[in-house]
């Protein structure tokens, strides 16, 4: 296995381990994590750890294609894997957010079910011989959605400090982007989707 997918791999181990910080009963086993206070901000040191692991699953992101790049080492299992990779990290956290009632459910499912429309769109245009190449609005999002997720990691800091709901706004832009790039892997492929009709 060459060094771009086995960077993909490691993304893959980040989610469940992102997880298990989220999930895992700590305080049944008197595991205290504590917290740190900025000003009148106040950061649980069990975030800072899930999102140091965010952070370092988000830089195997770039790594990976910019090794495939290079070494020219783009197979197959990376063209599968690596976007899967990428929305299993992104959505897990999302999905975690929302359960612990930190940010809005209707956010979350909106994203996945653009995710969802959008791979089911990928594999009816594959079937037909048609590729469509990840566009600008898309790796926009990508970005939104990371820069998304660690405000709210970092409870909106440094902007809490000033008041300002930083983090609620990236959130509506992260979704409408979102929404957005949907529309238009759609509007593409659009003749072949509905060509059956």
């Amino acid at each position: 296995m060459n060094l771009p997918n086995r960077i993909t791999i490691l993304r893959l181990i980040f989610v469940p381990l992102i997880v298990f910080m989220s999930l895992f009963p700590f305080a049944q086993f008197n595991i205290v994590f504590g917290h740190i206070n900025v000003s009148f901000v106040t950061l649980s040191i069990q975030n800072i750890i899930i999102l140091v692991l965010f952070i370092l699953a988000s830089i195997t992101d770039f790594l990976d294609g910019y090794f495939a790049r290079k070494l020219n080492q783009i197979t197959t299992f990376g063209k599968f894997f690596d976007p899967i990779a990428d929305k299993l990290l992104v959505n897990t956290l999302f999905i975690l957010l929302a359960v612990q009632g930190v940010l809005p459910v209707l956010a979350v499912l909106l994203m996945i079910w653009r995710d969802t429309i959008v791979e089911a769109v990928r594999m009816i245009t594959a079937r037909s011989g048609v590729t469509i190449a990840a566009q600008f609005l898309g790796k926009l999002k990508t970005v939104a959605q990371i820069i998304t997720l660690v405000l709210y990691l970092l409870n909106n800091l440094p902007f809490e400090l000033i008041h300002l709901p930083i983090h609620e706004l990236m959130l509506w832009f992260t979704v409408s982007i979102s929404l957005l790039s949907g529309v238009s892997y759609f509007l593409q492929s659009k003749s072949i989707i509905l060509e059956s009709m």
